[in-house]
């Protein structure tokens, strides 16, 4: 595992480069379901070298990444790889945004790395060794109650019934808690659940690789992560709710009301 996580590390630093050399750049920009949905160049540069440095080192495991899908072969292991979460921040320069690397076994979260390059911020797991920002050690918040608590959320990019619900969402919790933001990358939004800067997130319609690495990085910071109306996760159900354990029953009976 010591050499995996170096590895996805590395990938990671690697990735970061990128994104700093063309931040505050001019930067090529592609448009995806929607004119809301964008991917750049940096994307697909940051997804080719993180797969390239992976499979350097495993040849014989599976992928899965926003820009080029899944693998085709077929491996235990599965590398689930969001090259740029926070497009839309990255395109305006707002300097919010993150790679994720996730490494699963048999369905499994085995390691998590979400780097913030611009912040020079790297959250970090290892099944069952705890969670860490660069070389300290985190864990969640200890606010027990929603009216104490920072919350964050994500909105999807369709102007559809998933956003109207969730605003409904947005409202409910605008009154329950201290405060709510959307900061706009949600492999950083777990983190700072992980690291108690923030205390709950929740989302919908989001993909794997939004959340493959910061499920586990909560999840050893002492957190708890689930979809909103199940005991645990499962990253092909289109929801997330995190919070630090204390918080977890109000905000899913908020969900599911």
């Amino acid at each position: 595992m010591k050499k995996m996580i170096e590895i996805a590390k590395k990938a990671a630093l690697e990735a970061g480069k990128i994104h700093m050399e063309f931040f505050n750049h001019d930067k090529e920009i592609f448009f995806k379901q929607n004119e809301f949905d964008l991917v750049t160049n940096v994307d697909r540069q940051s997804e080719q070298v993180i797969c390239s440095i992976i499979k350097q080192e495993y040849p014989e495991h599976a992928f899965l990444g926003e820009e080029s899908g899944a693998s085709t072969n077929l491996s235990e292991y599965l590398w689930i790889i969001d090259p740029l979460d926070g497009t839309t921040n990255y395109t305006h320069n707002f300097p919010h945004f993150a790679v994720s690397i996730g490494l699963y076994k048999s369905g499994k979260p085995l390691l998590g790395v979400v780097l913030d390059p611009f912040k020079k911020e790297m959250f970090w797991a290892i099944k069952g060794e705890g969670a860490f920002l660069n070389d300290k050690k985190i864990s969640v918040s200890n606010a027990d109650c929603l009216k104490k608590a920072l919350l964050a959320t994500g909105f999807p990019y369709g102007r559809d019934n998933i956003l109207e619900k969730n605003l409904e969402y947005f409202k409910k919790f605008i009154y329950k808690a201290q405060a709510v933001r959307r900061p706009g990358s949600a492999a950083l939004d777990l983190c700072y659940v992980a690291s108690g800067r923030l205390d709950g997130f929740w989302e919908l319609n989001l993909s794997p690789w939004d959340v493959a690495a910061g499920v586990l990085i909560i999840e050893e910071a002492g957190g708890k992560v689930t979809n909103f109306n199940s005991d645990k996760f499962d990253y092909n159900i289109k929801n997330i709710l995190a919070t630090n354990k204390k918080i977890y029953t109000e905000m899913q009976e908020e969900l599911n009301s």
